[in-house]
């Protein structure tokens, strides 16, 4: 939607109520952009949707309603078909966008649409045990897009990191290096079957290796064990925040899942359940009456052992969210959590936080492929591909724009040979070949200034494009309240259509001054708005390629 259909909008809701007396609401009344030019800039469907309360025929409603719907922008209004009306806009009223655009520049599209509500946003989260593998690279681009668009939308998103570093995988981890440690030296060593046996854990004992010598061959197990499990943990960070960095991926905030143990808060949230009547114990385990609250059946929180399972550290984890004053706290998990959002829902219920202020988006699976074949291993490790490979492969925004352009709950196949052409099948080059292509233009263009109005932008071409770019900010809006960065490809892609097919049909450098004049200012607010889209998505804008 874009000012000229909110406009219309207002037009066919008054002309509801002057033609009968009708309230018609949001709900009722749309207006779209027909596919073919010859029905109109644009159209409704509205008396079709009024036969039942008025029980007349669509076209006679249609007939009555077109009587009064006048407006200075309009040029002409015609009825067709069963019932449609199709609207003409004068150009000048179209071209308005190009002048919002100029002046606006790099904020064209944000709003205060969110008016500051806050939101936490959790997502890739991994262990700190291994390297970011393409299981984590979806929902670390989606994550960030997400942030992004949420910001230009008005809201206050903080990117969080959860730290998954309290678990028995520390201990997994601190005995694979001791294992790698001692086999660099040629001793005897026995690798955990549960263990790490990546690459990374290697490098990490060589690491050591190099940096402490041989000090910890012979030294007191137990002070060796939590020496590796600290470096391991440090050095495990770090790669994780280097490649999060590499792919565009910032964070605000990074919270360790053995911090929260060691200030008390996971003790202190089980400890407020049991005071509120909200647990029982059964078989020597703490169990948390989940099945008042939805859940499919009761959970553990403490084990007969007494140590906690991983729902009580999670429970206290998103507790300490809303104490510091987030109202909704967003999660991206993996497929393979599906079950788990009940439990935590009812867990956030049970304390007393609404229901809905916690809300899981599900992280579908992709599959890497190439020449038709499924990519499972690095071909350089033998492993599973990571992040990092996979952006040096085929670069870093063919990555990114990869993973957004379908909706996070699909699956899809990621085409590695796709990914990586130069050519306009690739959906990325062809949004980044746009911009390139518009700002080669404008430096060879003489200079040239905004105009009061665009009278001569009356091409088709023109105005299509001119349309699409009073979406924008509309299609932001509405992929910041769905979360979804998908939306925004879709808009890229359509834009750089419209452009690229505009091009090819008008000449901008022409003979008449007047003409070039507005044609560049019209590659201008194209210009801006493409980038903007770009920018939201952590996708560079290249002015040369």
């Amino acid at each position: 939607m874009n000012k000229i259909e909110e406009k219309l909008i207002g037009l066919i809701k008054k002309a509801c109520k002057d033609a009968y007396g009708l309230e018609a609401d949001d709900s009722l009344v749309m207006v779209e952009i027909p596919r073919d030019n010859s029905n109109g800039d644009y159209s409704t469907n509205i008396a079709m949707r009024l036969v039942k309360e008025l029980k007349k025929r669509p076209a006679d409603i249609a007939a009555d309603l077109k009587e009064h719907l006048l407006d200075d922008d309009i040029l002409k209004v015609e009825v067709a078909g069963p019932g449609f009306i199709n609207f003409w806009m004068k150009k000048d009223a179209i071209a308005d966008v190009i002048n919002v655009i100029l002046d606006k520049k790099e904020s064209y599209g944000s709003s205060e649409d969110g008016k500051g509500e806050r939101i936490l946003l959790e997502y890739v989260s991994a262990n700190p045990t291994g390297i970011l593998h393409l299981g984590h690279a979806r929902g670390a681009a989606w994550g960030d897009s997400v942030a992004r668009i949420l910001k230009f939308a008005g809201y206050d998103p903080l990117r969080e990191y959860y730290i998954n570093d309290a678990g028995n995988q520390m201990n997994m981890l601190a005995l694979s290096i001791e294992a790698r440690y001692r086999e660099a030296f040629g001793r005897d060593f026995e690798l955990p079957e549960d263990g790490y046996h990546g690459q990374d854990v290697r490098n990490i004992a060589l690491k050591i290796k190099e940096t402490d010598g041989d000090k910890w061959l012979d030294a007191d197990r137990e002070e060796a064990l939590a020496y590796f499990k600290k470096e391991g943990y440090r050095l495990e960070m770090e790669r994780i925040r280097n490649d999060l960095e590499y792919y565009r991926c910032e964070f605000d905030s990074w919270i360790s899942e053995q911090k929260l143990v060691d200030e008390g808060r996971v003790t202190r949230a089980i400890d407020k359940m049991v005071e509120m009547g909200l647990t029982y114990e059964e078989g020597g385990a703490l169990w948390f009456r989940s099945t008042v609250y939805g859940d499919d059946k009761d959970r553990v929180l403490r084990k007969q052992n007494g140590f906690y399972t991983y729902l009580a550290p999670d429970i206290a984890n998103h507790v300490y969210k809303y104490e510091r004053g987030y109202t909704l706290l967003v999660n991206l998990w993996g497929a393979d959590h599906h079950g788990y959002i009940p439990r935590m829902k009812a867990a956030m219920e049970a304390l007393g936080y609404p229901r809905d202020s916690l809300q899981v988006d599900i992280i579908q699976m992709v599959r890497l492929v190439e020449n038709g074949e499924e990519v499972k291993m690095s071909k350089r490790t033998g492993n599973a591909v990571t992040i990092r490979e996979l952006c040096d492969d085929v670069g870093v925004d063919a990555t990114r724009y990869f993973f957004l352009c379908k909706a996070l709950d699909t699956q899809f196949d990621f085409d590695l040979g796709l990914a990586r052409s130069q050519s306009n099948d690739n959906p990325v080059f062809y949004a980044q070949y746009a911009y390139a292509r518009i700002c080669s233009v404008l430096r060879q263009a003489p200079d040239y200034h905004r105009q009061d109005s665009y009278s001569l932008l009356s091409h088709e071409k023109e105005t299509d494009l001119l349309k699409h770019l009073g979406e924008f900010p509309f299609v932001v809006s509405d992929a910041a309240a769905t979360r979804s960065p998908n939306k925004l490809c879709n808009y890229i892609q359509k834009l750089a259509q419209y452009f690229h097919s505009f091009y090819g049909a008008c000449k901008v450098i022409d003979e008449n001054k007047d003409l070039m004049n507005e044609r560049l200012c019209l590659l201008e607010a194209v210009r801006i708005t493409l980038g903007n889209a770009l920018e939201l998505l952590g996708i560079t804008a290249p002015e040369k390629m």
